[in-house]
């Protein structure tokens, strides 16, 4: 499509910056990426789609540009103890930037994660999703621009189901459980709650913290690691906790610890049915960088979708 173009950034060492911008009328759009210096050209907003560090927010969030939601922002300063610098909205609201009308759709990640879509003075829509559990609240769009975390069709480990059976039975025995701190770990104490557990949850400093600010009363009582019947900790912090069953909550298979099936992502079939639910003329795979991005762009392509990936955009701007 001839009315918007994906450009990356030329870093200071010649190399790309992380992922991508859109340029479209006289607008530029960063999506996921670094903040640009001062001497580089400088785009409209920087779109924080959620607050994982392979998402760039520690460095756009300094930025009077950046755009994210209220949880995004608030997650983004709990992390890294600055002071977020952009506009902010609720998920679900629209934001206008410099005379466009962003729309912000819910994905299901982590908490405040977002989606964004706007138009072009065409009237071809283009659409961002970052990373993606639940695709449900995502709109058609022409262009869209869609990560594939799972998205190599050739890899078993992209194909999976969250074992919430398994979980449960775990929480049933006592057991504690190892989940990141922000994301996994907010997910786990509300499938916990949702599972009718009302005791209070053990969580080391950051998991604490972050999951009293972003789940507030739904959270249920909280306290310190070994302070309740369970605990949620961060991996590393497992071997302090005293329950005698322990489990790391992820798709990994390399750990010292068993593991539960519990994914925010959305696994390749998933993948595959939200592409089919927005229902795109055009795809491009931004994430992550390597192998997974481009192995989905090239199954698309055998589906007959017109489709591309990061690493083959080949327009720059320094």
């Amino acid at each position: 499509m001839d009315c918007f173009e994906p450009i990356r950034r030329i870093n200071s060492r010649g190399g790309c910056a992380p992922h991508l911008s859109i340029r479209f009328d006289s607008h530029l759009f960063s999506i996921d990426t670094s903040r640009s210096p001062k001497s580089c050209i400088q785009p409209d907003a920087y779109l924080i789609t959620h607050a994982h560090s392979d998402h760039f927010g520690r460095s756009a969030m300094l930025s009077p540009k950046a755009i994210a939601s209220v949880e995004t922002a608030r997650a983004l300063e709990i992390r890294y103890g600055r002071r977020y610098a952009g506009r902010t909205f609720a998920v679900g609201e629209s934001i206008m930037v410099d005379g466009v009308e962003v729309r912000t759709h819910p994905t299901g990640h982590t908490i405040g994660s977002t989606a964004f879509s706007w138009k072009t003075e065409t009237g071809e829509s283009i659409l961002v999703t970052g990373d993606v559990k639940d695709y449900s609240s995502l709109p058609h769009c022409d262009f869209l621009v869609a990560e594939a975390n799972y998205g190599d069709p050739y890899d078993p480990s992209c194909v999976f189901e969250d074992d919430l059976a398994g979980f449960f039975e775990a929480l049933e025995s006592g057991a504690s459980f190892g989940a990141y701190a922000f994301g996994k770990a907010q997910r786990a104490v509300a499938l916990m709650r949702a599972m009718g557990y009302r005791d209070e949850i053990g969580m080391d400093e950051q998991s604490l913290i972050l999951t009293r600010e972003l789940m507030k009363d739904a959270a249920g009582p909280l306290t310190e690691v070994n302070g309740g019947g369970t605990n949620v900790v961060t991996p590393w912090n497992l071997s302090h906790v005293r329950s005698q069953n322990k489990y790391f909550l992820t798709g990994r298979r390399d750990t010292s610890y068993p593991t539960i099936q519990l994914s925010d992502h959305l696994d390749f079939r998933g993948l595959m049915r939200m592409i089919e639910h927005i229902s795109p003329e055009e795809v491009l795979v931004y994430h992550p960088e390597g192998k997974r991005a481009s192995m989905m762009a090239y199954h698309l392509k055998q589906c007959g979708m017109q489709t591309t990936s990061l690493d083959l955009i080949e327009k720059f701007f320094r």
